[in-house]
């Protein structure tokens, strides 16, 4: 029913798009570029939001459909004496992940430079606490790829505070149908949302609907206005595996409640229904540590019912994983819902 390829395709190219919170750009016009081969129409919010409207067979209420485009990363805080970089965090990643990851640098002006993000004690030869040292953003710094030795050849080079280092995602898919790498969460939502819409084109879903693929949905407000014809909007984001969570790499979850509070329960009762009528893997759990962009629309004041399903991703805001399985059961629990 989808095409696998298509959609794989499109995961790997955005995954290795960087887009942190704050720098979507890349990320979005990638998407735009899909939507046009699609022959869909689109247009962005003034936040840069794509919005993709898709009509129905009636118009008795609208469908939003959201994913997020922004991953975490970081930016420049500051420029040390020595030339590395101090670090401030856009999002929430695990910060003892980053210790070692290679970067990049993205200046105002256009260039980019390369680097490694290290702790201020790297070295096991030098530094005694090398091995315990508390991995928070006071502790961590840049080294970047050029001969720098002071502030002022750091700024030589067009680099300031505020500038964009986006993560190397590290991104492999394998031929077991894992999918590893950073940033899963969203982009592998947003890849199957297209493997949706692609399906959808030439037909109709069964009321108008609207795909939403955010920008600002890490740092809490991605999705804090939306088109006041939407009456329920479904976000489509990662699964949370873990603890005594039921979800798994394999499965689609649906949550019932997050941190900000429960979701609709008509909603949600609506996609359980589904999902046992299609037979899909699913699972239903509580999110304790996690807030989507149904809550930024909900706490944005709009007035909507809100559901919140995803793909089973382990490892959240570090290393993530998911499986093509996860990836297709979220497909056709997104499917089944837009046309029931």
């Amino acid at each position: 029913m989808f095409d696998k390829e298509y959609i794989l395709d499109i995961a790997e190219r955005l995954l290795k798009t960087v887009s942190p919170s704050g720098y979507s750009e890349r990320g979005i016009s990638l998407l735009e570029e899909e939507v046009k081969k699609l022959g869909l129409k689109s247009y962005r919010n003034q936040k840069g939001n794509l919005m993709i409207p898709i009509e129905g067979e009636n118009n008795q209420k609208h469908v939003g459909v959201c994913g997020h485009v922004d991953t975490l990363g970081l930016m420049v805080r500051s420029i040390k004496a020595d030339g590395k970089l101090a670090v401030t965090v856009l999002g929430g990643p695990l910060l003892n992940t980053l210790d070692g990851e290679y970067c990049s640098i993205i200046t105002r002006n256009g260039k980019e430079y390369t680097g490694t993000v290290l702790s201020v004690s790297p070295s096991a030869h030098v530094y005694p606490n090398s091995r315990t040292i508390e991995h928070i953003e006071a502790n961590l710094e840049i080294r970047i790829d050029e001969v720098v030795k002071t502030k002022e050849d750091v700024e030589n080079l067009g680099i300031q505070n505020g500038d964009i280092i986006a993560i190397d995602p590290k991104t492999v898919i394998t031929e077991r149908g894992f999918i590893k790498s950073r940033f899963i969460d969203d982009k592998i939502s947003v890849a199957l949302m297209f493997g949706v819409l692609k399906e959808l084109v030439g037909k109709q879903p069964k009321y108008d609907t609207t795909f939403m693929i955010t920008t600002y949905e890490e740092v809490g407000h991605g999705n804090s206005w939306i088109p006041d014809n939407i009456t329920e909007l479904l976000a489509v984001d990662m699964g949370c595996i873990g603890l005594d969570l039921s979800c798994t790499e394999y499965d689609v979850s649906i949550c019932a409640k997050d941190s900000s509070g429960p979701y609709d329960y008509e909603m949600t009762s609506t996609l359980i229904e589904l999902a046992k009528k299609n037979e899909l893997n699913y699972a239903v759990d509580t999110y304790p540590i996690y807030s989507s962009d149904v809550s930024a629309a909900l706490s944005g004041g709009n007035n909507i019912k809100g559901a919140l399903i995803g793909p089973g991703v382990h490892a959240s805001h570090g290393m993530e994983r998911t499986h093509y399985q996860a990836v297709e059961n979220t497909m056709k629990l997104l499917f089944a819902y837009l046309n029931n």
